[in-house]
């Protein structure tokens, strides 16, 4: 068995219909791996799906949201912070709609 055939029976089991970058996601896990802690690249991987289901992105939205994970993930060994930083400014630079859901009320 291949990883694409793991994707596809899981994705059976769990009853979602997703198409799967299985590159990007590796991709993103390897740089949060090599640059933050390696139990960080699951938990990355699981977090920028929620993002991505949560906003309904198709998959140029999961790209642009791998590449901001990656990004704090290449900059987060600097000091004093910066890393947050840059990414707030990056992610102003993308649409992140959610929605109403987080709205105040």
């Amino acid at each position: 068995m291949n990883l694409h055939d793991w994707i596809d029976e899981l994705c059976d089991v769990l009853d979602i219909d997703a198409d799967v970058d299985e590159g990007l996601i590796l991709d993103l896990t390897k740089v949060v791996a090599d640059n933050v802690v390696r139990a960080a690249a699951p938990i990355s991987a699981y977090l920028l799906g929620i993002a991505v289901g949560r906003a309904d992105a198709d998959p140029g939205g999961a790209e642009r949201y791998a590449a901001l994970a990656q990004g704090l993930a290449e900059r987060w060994d600097r000091p004093g912070g910066s890393a947050l930083l840059e990414a707030d400014e990056a992610e102003e630079e993308v649409d992140l709609d959610f929605g109403d859901e987080f709205e105040d009320e």
